[in-house]
């Protein structure tokens, strides 16, 4: 399966893409428009639960809490990513790669702030606590080499990485080795960030050097 981008930034139709185009939680970007970088995130809602199709519903602003403590917090939060990879590797896209979703908060990388301007944002279903799939990395990987061939982006980084004490994600058992490895199906953007560079140095400690 290859993904592709159009022209107004969304994903073609193809197996196991989920299109939402009625999510509001978007606005213009700011600056020249380039995007330099990718944010790699993960979530759960609630917290520690996965597939309960409420992180969907939270993006969309369509979120119940119905006095629920653990879906409280998140009553009238407005957050959006361009896409999120659900559990069973399905690719939800919630905003045009053209235009600025609400992911990364505060935050800067290379000295510039705001990243929303010049990244997109990628919402992996998981936690800090817990592996991911397999199938979620063969679509993360479909899903970069997608906006390669239309953004061109130079910069992988985690959440932690641009909001450092502010956010962990996507955490320790995100597998950095793995997709430094696949890097060249998506235009061998650089890993800069101390999430990748602590796999990476020890793998390369104890291999010696990573191929």
């Amino acid at each position: 399966m290859t993904f592709s981008i159009d022209q107004n930034g969304w994903l073609a139709p193809a197996p196991g893409v989920v299109l939402h185009p009625e999510c509001s939680h978007w606005d213009e970007r700011e600056g020249d428009g380039r995007i330099d970088l990718v944010i790699l995130h993960n979530i759960t809602v609630p917290a520690y639960e996965t597939r309960t199709g409420m992180v969907e519903a939270l993006f969309l602003g369509k979120l119940r809490t119905c006095g629920d403590p653990f879906l409280d917090p998140l009553a009238g939060i407005r957050v959006s990513s361009h896409f999120f990879i659900s559990r069973d590797g399905a690719v939800h896209q919630f905003v045009s790669t053209l235009k600025r979703a609400w992911h990364a908060g505060v935050s800067s990388f290379m000295g510039r702030t705001r990243c929303n301007d010049f990244s997109i944002g990628i919402e992996i279903e998981g936690t800090d606590f817990s592996p991911f799939e397999e199938r979620q990395y063969r679509a993360l990987e479909e899903v970069l080499s997608a906006v390669h061939e239309r953004h061109a982006p130079r910069f992988v980084a985690a959440h932690s990485d641009v909001a450092p004490g502010r956010k962990t994600d996507p955490g320790p058992y995100f597998d950095w080795v793995r997709l430094y490895r696949a890097r060249r199906a998506f235009g061998s953007p650089e890993f800069p960030g101390a999430a990748a560079a602590m796999q990476l140095s020890a793998r390369r400690a104890a291999a010696g050097i990573l191929a």
